[in-house]
């Protein structure tokens, strides 16, 4: 079995994503009950911000484990580990 680099931090990232999910629960919630707009966007905002953390962690822990791994061994595998690294990236920071 191949060891991703949150493997660690799996625990940690299944009770954060636990989390979000019970804030998406709300938001249902929040809109089943005709909640103010204002206040629905609100925890929008915060669920976006629990996700981005998720992510952040994600591509941290993906830098350090899955792309240091690959160039230490270099070849074509490190420049394709960059590249999907790269778009990673770059699809975070267009949402």
């Amino acid at each position: 079995m191949t060891q991703h680099g949150y493997y660690q931090g799996k625990d940690a990232y299944l009770a954060r994503l636990r989390r979000i999910e019970g804030q998406v629960r709300g938001l249902q919630r929040l809109v089943d009950e005709d909640t103010y707009c204002i206040d629905i966007l609100t925890q929008v905002s915060a669920v976006t911000k629990s996700l981005q953390g998720v992510a952040v962690g994600l591509v941290e822990d993906h830098l350090n484990h899955c792309v240091r791994d690959a160039l230490a061994d270099g070849g074509t595998e490190a420049d394709a580990k960059v590249a999907e690294a790269t778009a990673a990236i770059a699809r975070l920071l267009r949402t």
